[in-house]
């Protein structure tokens, strides 16, 4: 049985197969009339969108739509969507899809009322502090993958066109005023969407579960997301139209995102700029570099994954748990090295600089160097 239920952690959540039904009222609660609709190209014209679109239209909130979100959005979508919403008049956004239309559509509600350039709200200090909160549009997210979470999270990845660097751009009013988290919108995902989006989902629990930082919180909610990634990955992967594993996944998505908070590590400081240069997916590109990043870590999470894996399954403690990985990456395709997804080893030099002014390097429970990093990345393309 699929479950149902309604949440206010780590916002209002609907939760439930069906309850994409519960657009309007959505809206409604989140004081939008005029809504814009952001999604992704491949997204904008599959049955599920359409039926978002014919349910907005017969509330009376109109059909407007924006799509020109490429998979890893850049400021040039942003700058599109941002004039889209102002030419159409709108008062909020409904963020539609996989990460890239819920981290575009989150960014265009943000930056619609701003003056100055998203770059100056990276996630860096106070400098969210920057924005004029009064001017920031309601959004409400609505994810069609089980795998980045963005539908919880205060923050959006923007790539930036020029310089080839993903950029997290924060604001606590960025976070979502409502969620409808629907499994049957994901129902349609191929395989390997399905795949890499929940080892997307995975990376976030195992890397939050790592981080030294102090919040048992997300800690425990890290553990319990593995959890439904390992029992469940497999089942939605097999046979798609299983709506119990659908939402289970869901759920883990959710919660690596509000897992997170504790931190995340090498595995993202990687992924970021590997999927910035080449455009890779990032949940994908995530699973191939984990195994590296577990070996590196290893003096140091071996003991909390040993007590862990018993929990989750696995025989053997932490090494259990590393072979694993490994074995779950290959039940799903995963290929081996960032090669295989079109990486090349000319650019080293470029992606270690870039891995080490990412943000994610400071959860890292190992301290990250340009030479155990040059060695990551050595290892793993």
């Amino acid at each position: 049985m699929s479950p149902t239920a309604n949440w206010s952690y780590p916002t209002s959540i609907r939760f439930g197969a069906g309850r994409i039904s519960e657009l309007p009222g959505a809206c409604t609660a989140a004081g939008i009339t005029r809504p814009l609709l952001v999604t992704d190209k491949g997204l904008a014209g599959l049955e599920i969108t359409e039926r978002a679109l014919e349910i907005l239209d017969t509330a009376g909130l109109g059909r407007a739509i924006f799509s020109d979100v490429d998979p890893n959005p850049n400021e040039k979508n942003l700058a599109a969507g941002v004039k889209a919403y102002r030419d159409g008049g709108h008062d909020g956004v409904i963020a539609f899809g996989g990460g890239s239309g819920l981290d575009l559509g989150k960014m265009v509600a943000f930056m619609a009322g701003q003056t100055r350039p998203v770059w100056d709200f990276e996630d860096i200090g106070d400098w969210w502090t920057r924005a004029d909160a009064d001017a920031i549009a309601p959004n409400i997210a609505v994810p069609t993958t089980a795998g980045t979470g963005s539908e919880v999270g205060r923050a959006s990845v923007i790539t930036n066109s020029v310089t080839h660097e993903k950029k997290i751009i924060f604001h606590p009013k960025v976070l979502p005023a409502v969620v409808i988290a629907d499994p049957e919108l994901t129902v349609g995902m191929p395989k390997a969407i399905t795949a890499g989006t929940g080892l997307d989902a995975f990376a976030h629990c195992v890397e939050a579960f790592s981080s030294p930082h102090y919040h048992p919180m997300s800690h425990g909610i890290a553990l319990e997301g593995m959890r439904l990634v390992i029992e469940n990955l497999p089942r939605a992967y097999d046979t798609p139209g299983d709506i119990e594993a659908r939402a289970n996944m869901m759920s883990a998505a959710a919660m690596g995102a509000t897992a997170f908070q504790k931190g995340l590590g090498a595995i993202h400081a990687m992924s970021h700029p590997v999927g910035a240069i080449w455009g890779t997916h990032h949940g994908t590109t995530n699973a191939v570099c984990m195994p590296a990043v577990l070996e590196l870590n290893a003096p140091v999470i071996a003991e909390r994954f040993d007590r862990a894996a018993g929990y989750l399954g696995i025989d053997g403690g932490f090494d259990g748990f590393r072979k694993f990985v490994d074995d779950f990456n290959a039940r799903f395709a995963i290929p081996g090295k960032l090669r295989d997804l079109g990486a090349t080893g000319d650019r080293i030099d470029d992606l270690v600089a870039m891995a080490l002014r990412d943000p994610s390097c400071g959860g890292n429970p190992v301290e990250l160097t340009e030479a155990n990093m040059r060695a990551l990345f050595e290892a793993t393309i």
